[in-house]
C-alpha cells in the first residue's frame, strides 16, 4: 500500500541512538552504527522520532509499504526485553513531575518540542504542523524573567545567535517555512545591533518562501523590558 513512513539519511545519522529509545514501536534499530528502519510493518508512521534526531536525518517519504501492523511491532518490542507501556510512562513519568513542581510553586516549562537550536532543528516535523513558530535569539530568555510564560506558551520555539553561530539562518528558516503549515512567526529579539541579523534572517526567509504569514517582532532590552 501506498503511504507516508519514515526514511532515515545515513550520512547525517550520528549514531546517537536518540531515535531508538523515542521510537515507540520498536521499528529503529542500530545496524553498523547507524540508525535503521527495521521493518516497514513496524512504523506507524506518527513520526515520534523525528523531533528526537538532533540533525535533520529522519523525514518522511510517501512509499509502498507494509501497513502498520500492531501485533507484530509488540511482538519484537517483547522480544527486545521492551514493551510500550514501559516506553509511554516515561511520558506520563515527565508529566507528573511537571504537576509536582507546579504543586511546589515552580513553574512549568514551556517547551513543546526538542532541539530548539536553529542549526540542530529538523526541516519537517510532525510539532511544526499548523504551528506559531517563536523564533529567539539565544539570550531574550535569561533578559526577560517571564519569557516561558509569555511567549513560549503555545508556540513552538526555536533559538539562536548569528553572531554566535557564524551562520545566515535564511535558509534553514526558509526550507521550514516552506516545508510545514506554520501559522504565525514571532521574532524575540534583543536590542543589541547582533539580533538584527535573526530578524533579517526570519524577515528574508519568509519573503523567499513565498507565503503571507503573519510576522510579529517582539524586541527586549538589557534590562529585561520590552521596547
Amino acid at each position: 500500500m501506498l503511504r507516508k513512513i519514515i526514511s532515515i539519511d545515513e550520512d547525517l545519522c550520528t549514531g546517537c541512538e536518540l531515535c531508538v529509545n523515542a521510537c515507540h514501536e520498536g521499528a529503529i534499530g542500530m545496524v553498523g552504527g547507524k540508525a535503521k528502519l527495521l521493518r516497514d510493518d513496524y512504523c506507524d508512521g506518527l513520526g515520534d522520532c523525528l523531533p528526537a534526531c538532533p540533525t535533520g536525518a529522519i523525514t518522511f517519504i510517501e512509499r509502498e509499504a507494509a501497513p502498520y501492523d500492531e501485533a507484530a511491532a509488540l511482538d519484537h518490542l517483547a522480544r527486545e526485553g521492551r514493551d510500550a507501556a514501559t516506553i509511554a510512562g516515561a511520558a506520563v513519568a515527565a508529566e507528573v513531575a511537571a504537576a509536582e513542581r507546579s504543586e511546589a510553586g515552580m513553574r512549568p516549562s514551556q517547551i513543546a518540542s526538542w532541539p530548539i537550536e536553529i542549526k540542530l532543528v529538523p526541516i519537517q516535523a510532525p510539532y511544526f504542523a499548523d504551528a506559531d513558530l517563536l523564533v529567539a535569539a539565544d539570550c531574550t530568555a535569561f533578559a526577560y524573567g517571564d519569557f516561558h510564560k509569555d511567549f513560549m506558551r503555545d508556540r513552538v520555539t526555536i533559538i539562536g545567535c548569528p553572531k554566535l553561530d557564524g551562520v545566515d539562518y535564511a535558509e534553514k528558516l526558509q526550507a521550514i517555512l516552506e516545508s510545514n503549515d506554520i501559522r504565525s512567526v514571532t521574532v524575540a529579539r534583543m536590542e543589541v545591533p547582533c539580533c538584527g541579523g535573526l530578524e533579517n534572517a526570519v524577515r528574508r526567509a519568509l519573503e523567499a518562501s513565498g507565503k503571507d504569514i503573519p510576522l510579529e517582532v517582539i524586541t527586549i532590552s538589557r534590562t529585561g523590558n520590552l521596547l
